[in-house]
């Protein structure tokens, strides 16, 4: 059913000739794909992939920074994707998830935190705080129904806030190396002198291989604000379907932060994914298609659901 699925949407056709893939797929549907699998883009012999290219928009706010999005149209539920710090929007789990959602005809959302990607804002000036709202906002202003929320990273520490505040229109979540409480739990684990002298100088640059400076810098303000949005204290009040993907190679989010998570959500439904050779950012081909079969296993539990 998944290859059916996408084989529909290899090559996305213009709009004169959307009706004949829209047949294809009605046509494919009910069928499975072998072990049951979605497998990635791939062009048959002579066949151009081809992605849909979707204009960035941009969601106004009269007292806020505009925040830059991707959206497509389709029936619920729908699916989000939230990236993860310092991050934006068109990387290749956002991308994959677009591709899939298109195939199906689900919609779904993939946007830019403020100061980042394509938003407007001021990244020194963020705050998880000001984050959390930017979830908040896309969820209430483009979106209708029930939803999957995708969290990397950050975005799973983000995905979980809005859980907890819009229990009736987040259907079921999906995180993938999620750092709750992560900066100021490491921040926490530095020797008092260090976090003293970061509160004196006001940042904190802790390394990362992301980026060519070869750290992160953020402001002690930030990790302060941050403490006010930690979760791992104590039972988290989330009972839809949860699913943590976490590569236990990751040098960056320890993989038993999910573990952690996992047992303070009080949803019975809630399976820990561990894959043994995974990094931080599980871009390997197989962790795309793990994220992208986890998410396809909830739309069916949803649909049915319904």
């Amino acid at each position: 059913r998944r290859q059916a699925r996408h084989a529909a949407a290899i090559c996305r056709p213009p709009p004169h000739a959307r009706s004949c893939a829209m047949a294809a797929m009605g046509a494919a549907r009910g069928l499975r794909g072998a072990g049951g699998l979605w497998q990635p883009l791939r062009a048959a012999p002579g066949l151009a992939v081809c992605r849909q290219k979707s204009s960035v928009s941009f969601l106004t706010r009269p007292d806020r920074p505009n925040l830059a999005y991707h959206r497509l149209k389709g029936r619920n539920p729908g699916v989000i994707f939230l990236p993860g710090f310092n991050s934006n929007m068109n990387g290749q789990k956002a991308t994959a998830l677009e591709d899939f959602c298109s195939s199906l005809g689900h919609a779904f959302v993939r946007f830019d935190y403020t100061g980042c990607g394509s938003s407007s804002g001021n990244f020194e000036e963020c705050t998880i705080g000001k984050w959390r709202k930017d979830v908040l906002c896309i969820l209430d202003e483009l979106t209708d129904g029930p939803q999957i929320l995708v969290g990397s990273s950050l975005g799973g520490w983000l995905m979980l806030h809005a859980a907890i505040a819009r229990p009736d229109k987040v259907a079921a979540l999906v995180g993938v190396a999620v750092a709750a409480d992560h900066v100021v739990t490491t921040f926490k684990r530095l020797p008092i002198e260090t976090q003293k002298e970061i509160e004196e100088k006001g940042e904190w640059k802790f390394p990362t291989k992301y980026n060519e400076e070869g750290y992160y810098s953020v402001t002690y303000d930030f990790i302060k604000e941050a403490e006010n949005h930690c979760l791992l204290n104590g039972p988290i009040p989330i009972i839809c379907p949860v699913r943590l993907i976490h590569g236990m190679k990751d040098s960056d989010v320890p993989w038993q932060i999910s573990m952690q998570v996992a047992d303070r959500i009080l949803s019975k439904d809630v399976d820990v994914i561990l894959r043994k050779t995974g990094q931080h950012r599980m871009s390997e081909k197989e962790d795309t298609k793990l994220l992208v079969n986890t998410v396809d296993d909830l739309i069916d539990k949803l649909s049915t659901l319904v």
